[in-house]
Order: C-alpha cells, then structure tokens, then sequence
C-alpha cells in the first residue's frame, strides 16, 4: 500500500478528462493535477521545448512526493515521453491518440484522426498507425483553435462550433466513421463535434478510460496502491496566474 499521490500533467485544462476519469474509478487514491497553463498551447512547440517543459513539470510532480505521473497530454507525449522515463525512477504513464481501436472497429475502412500538429507527427502516432492501419485509410487533421476554445471556456459557443465544423465535416464527407479525438482538451468538444456529426452513424473515442485502466494495472504492478481508509486529498496547480488557478479547478469540478 502507497498513500502517495498520483501525478497528472498537462499544457492546461486538457487532461482534467483523463483527470476526471482517475478520479471516478480510484476514489481512495490522491490526485495532484498539473496545468501547465502559462506556456499553453503546446502544439506547435519545438519538441526540445516541449521537452524541456514537460521535464520541469514532472520533476515538480516528483518534488511533491507523487508515486506515479500521468502525462495527460498527447502532445507532451510524443515529444517527450521516452525523455521523462528515462529521467526519473517512478512510473510515467504516457497517451497516444486511439488509433488501434479505431482501425479495429471501423466498417467503412477510413478513420479520422484530430490531434495537434506536434501529435500528429509524432514516432510512436506514425508506427502505430502503420502497425494497425493496414488496409485503413487514416485521414489526419489538425484541431485548429480546439485548445484554445476549451481554455477560455468557449466550448458551447457557435464560435466553436463553426471552428470544429470546418475540421470535422472533411473527415465525414471522406467516408470516416470512427474519429478519434487525439488530444486530451478535444474530450471537451465532444458534445459540439456529437451535433457536427448529427445523425450520421459515426463513433466519436479517446483515449481516457484506457490510461486508467494502464494506472491501475501499474499500480498493481508496482504495488502502489492506495489503502481502502485513505482519506483522498485534491490538489490543483498551475504556473499562470490565480485566475487561471481558480478556473481550472472550476472546470475540474464541473467535469465529474
């Protein structure tokens, strides 16, 4: 049994849905949620940036006594995943948008993935899908504005709406019927892009339930495990400002 908190980490408000996700099914393990926020978006960072800021907020995680860290955020991920395992002796648990699921279920043979551009370039996103997409046509789109539009809580406004039309009506009118959301802020948009797909038979995932069941199956592996009286403890922090601050736990509390 390990009392220590689990780590989540991400460029801002994304991960709160893998957050969210941990959250409901680990009711005795403490959470501490890390939101970048100050250096958001992360998308079309230089990967050494994206490195350098992803290592910075895992040391901090590591500093606050946390027993496993979850970066919930594809793009920290494809740029420094490999980086921050071998940087530091605890579990990293990493995200890569669904693709193998997504080849697997679709009907039509074309799958659509929106991601950021950094995700999308990404070694281990390209040898997945040209392990799994064989015979699969993968159409790749980048969600311009997607993050942005979640940060400064836009997400039902037709502003939006018209940002997520233009990325995913390409996708559908090229014969898509699974779109994977590849980037942990677009779980946010799910209602929107729901309406942009309306009636049509399209099966919208990501990949939040499967990085908590991956937590759970390390921190049995590891014997990490919370004890069942743990009085769980919440934390939220972020290096923007306190406005940031008190939105991101707003948004946190409004997700579950």
């Amino acid at each position: 049994m390990n009392n220590r908190p689990i780590g989540v980490y991400d460029s801002g408000f994304g991960g709160l849905s893998v957050w969210r996700e941990l959250h409901r099914a680990l009711p005795c393990e403490s959470l501490i949620y890390l939101g970048d926020g100050k250096n958001c978006p992360y998308g079309s960072l230089p990967k050494q940036r994206i490195t350098e800021l992803a290592e910075a907020a895992v040391r901090d995680l590591v500093e606050r006594g946390c027993k496993m860290v979850v970066v919930a955020c594809n793009t920290a991920t494809a740029a420094a995943i490999s980086h921050l395992r071998a940087t530091f002796d605890i579990p990293i648990v990493g995200l890569e948008p669904a693709v193998k699921p997504a080849c697997a279920m679709t009907r039509s043979k074309v799958v659509g993935v929106i991601a950021t551009e950094r995700s999308l370039k990404g070694e281990k996103f390209l040898s997945t899908v040209e392990r799994y997409g064989q015979g699969v046509e993968v159409i790749k789109a980048v969600g311009e504005g997607f993050v942005e539009s979640v940060e400064n809580n836009e997400e039902d406004t037709p502003a939006t709406e018209q940002i997520v039309r233009r990325v995913v009506e390409p996708i559908i009118e090229r014969g898509a019927d699974v779109i994977v959301l590849g980037c942990t802020h677009y779980p946010f948009l799910r209602d929107v892009i729901a309406r942009v797909v309306g009636e049509r038979d399209v099966a919208i995932i990501d990949s939040g339930a499967a990085v908590e069941k991956r937590v759970e199956s390390l921190l049995d592996e590891y014997g990490l495990r919370a004890s069942q009286d743990n009085v769980a403890r919440i934390e939220f922090i972020t290096y923007a400002d306190n406005k940031y601050g008190q939105r991101l736990r707003d948004k946190a509390l409004e997700s579950l």
